[in-house]
Formats: C-alpha cells, structure tokens, sequence
C-alpha cells in the first residue's frame, strides 16, 4: 500500500510534564484514514489526521503542539487532564524523500537487528533527510533530542519486538501464549510430547516447535531468543531445557514451581554453580496473588518486561510499597506452581 495511498510519519519529538507518549513514539497516517501506531491515548490522533492530511496535499513537514495548561488548546478542551505540553512533527512519506528510510527500518527489525532511528527536525529545503542504522542499543537507551549548532534531530533508539520461548506446552501455556502475542511479541512453543502443544490452543504464536531440542536448536539459530519460561511440568524435561536454554543467555529466564523444584532441576541440568543458577527466576512471575493459569501468566509476563525494559516493577503509586508477608517457598507450593497433585501435562 505504500504507493496506492499518500503516507505522512507522525513523531512525538519533545514533552514537558505528564504525556502518555514519550519522545520517540511514531504513527503512521494514510489518505485512506490508516492510523498506525498511537501518539497519544487516543484523544488526539483524530485532530492528528486533519493536520496529516494538510501535509499529504502540500508535501511539507508540519510540527504542532498540544498544551494540556492552554484553555485554547484542543486537548485542554477536551479535558484530557494530563496537563502536559506534547510536540509532534508530520512528515510526508513517498519515493520522492526514499520513504525517510523507513523501509530499511522495517528490514532490519525484521531481520531482528537493533539501530537508531533519526529523524530531522530542521526546517529547511533539503528536509527529507531521515536516517537508519543499524548498531547495538543499550537497554534502558531513550529517545534523545540533538540540538547542537547545525544539526536538530531526534534520535530513537529501534529493537525488534521481544521473542519469547515457552518450553512447554501444556494447558497453562496458553494464556502466557496468548498474552505474549497481544502484547506483539514473537512467540515460540515448543514441546516434544505429541499431546501437546497442539495447533489449535496455540493458534496465536509465531512458530510451533514439535521435535527434539536439536529441532528447537535449528529453529532458535534464524530466531535470537530474548526471554525463556520453562514449564513442562516434568524435571528431567525442564532440566533438559534449561541446559539448552542457557547456552542461549536470554536477558530474562524463568521457571515455573517452588524453590526447592528449582533446585532440583539445576542439580539435574548440572547448572547449580552456573551463572544460570543465578539470574534464573525461580519461582517465576511477581507476586500478584495469581493462582489459575491467566493471572500467572500475567505475573510471569510482568516480571519479563521489567527485565526486558531494565524496570524495577515497583508501584508507581507506592500502593504496594508495604512488602506482604514472606513466602516459604520451602515448605509449600508457590503460587505460580498451582498443581499440587497429578499436573495435567505430565509429571511434576
């Protein structure tokens, strides 16, 4: 569709106080009503399509500005309540200005490179002058803002979306699944039993691996593993996985059952003195009181998107702040392990 309809590239480049998107965040517009992407909570993308649409007709770049404090301001009008300052740039898309580099983008995240996007903020004749490279981004690497003497550009920094490996396809796989793929994630399952990890419960993920872990090994070598959750439900099967899942060194490990399961499956894997014995949750997930498989797979997704983003997962309201009541994993079964007699998947 990229030359069927005109394309204008929204770009949030500067806030001051509260925003719901930072620096960095972009949208794509068509002159087909597309809206890709979100610049906002969904209170401003439609006054954002009247401005994109000026700039498909004059092929100009146009920055605006939405003041949450103006009571002139559209956003102040509509009682957003964020009272904050948001600036956005539109530039127009097409073959003309090399699509500002955004096809390069695309192949290099789907290739599952990193690098930074540039964008110009100069107003000038020569304007289309957007640029991609590829290069390593640190973790908790933001959007930066340029300013020196002849030069005003954005920097942002590009990671491929987050591939999650679960070992284990079993019934409480699924939610985790399921909820990987609508958060965008890249999601491989993989279990060697025929009975499970079958096709029509995980109609949702990338990529289904049935065989033998020289099968899973083929598929990881063309797919980088980010995070890995282990949860067969069998010791020698876990213990299996986790030794092959640690020559992978994803940025976030996890395995379901209580501490002293953990143990077991280390001493089984041969990895008690590992680095891997010390950087994998175990039990895994936050403490969120979860008990069936949906609330576990969400504590175990939070806890790896903490990881993955370099987040603490504290309260943000200091709700939380008081630590609830010690669990001892040792003398029962945690939370995030809910099968105390036979597990549906297999042996525990």
């Amino acid at each position: 569709m990229k030359d069927t309809t005109d394309w204008v590239l929204g770009t949030v480049f500067s806030t001051v106080g509260s925003s719901y998107r930072k620096p960095g965040a972009m949208m794509m517009f068509s002159g087909q009503g597309h809206q890709l992407g979100l610049l906002s909570g969904g209170c401003l993308e439609s006054d954002i399509q009247r401005h994109a649409r000026r700039v498909m007709l004059s092929g100009k770049s146009l920055q605006l500005e939405y003041d949450g404090n103006n009571e002139d301001d559209i956003s102040f009008q509509l009682g957003i309540g964020c009272g904050g300052v948001v600036r956005i740039l539109l530039q127009p898309v097409s073959v003309s200005n090399g699509y500002l580099q955004l096809e390069d983008m695309f192949y290099a995240l789907a290739g599952k490179r990193t690098g930074y996007y540039h964008v110009d903020l100069a107003q000038r004749v020569s304007e289309f002058t957007n640029r991609f490279q590829t290069g390593s981004v640190g973790q908790g690497d933001k959007a930066s803002l340029n300013t020196s003497v002849g030069a005003s550009e954005l920097r942002i920094p590009v990671r491929p979306v987050p591939h999650l490996l679960i070992a284990g396809g079993g019934v409480d796989a699924r939610p985790l699944a399921r909820i990987a793929t609508e958060l965008g994630w890249s999601v491989t399952v993989w279990d060697p039993r025929p009975a499970n990890a079958r096709e029509e419960y995980f109609e949702t993920v990338s990529h289904l691996v049935r065989g033998d872990l020289w099968a899973l090994a083929t598929h990881v070598s063309t797919h980088p593993v980010n995070a890995a959750v282990i949860m067969t439900h069998s010791i020698s099967l876990d213990a299996a996985a986790l030794g092959f899942i640690a020559d992978l060194n994803p940025a976030y490990a996890a395995l379901l059952g209580p501490s002293h399961r953990r143990q077991e499956v280390l001493a089984k894997a041969g990895l008690e003195k590992s680095v891997t014995a010390q950087i994998l949750a175990g039990p895994a997930g936050l403490d969120l009181g979860g008990e069936l498989p949906e609330t576990i797979a969400l504590a175990i997704l939070a806890e790896c998107q903490a990881k993955l983003s370099g987040h603490s997962a504290a309260s943000l309201s200091f709700q939380l702040a008081t630590p609830s009541p010690a669990f001892d994993a040792a003398e029962s079964f945690h939370p995030h392990f809910p099968y105390q007699g036979t597990c549906p998947t297999g042996p525990s």
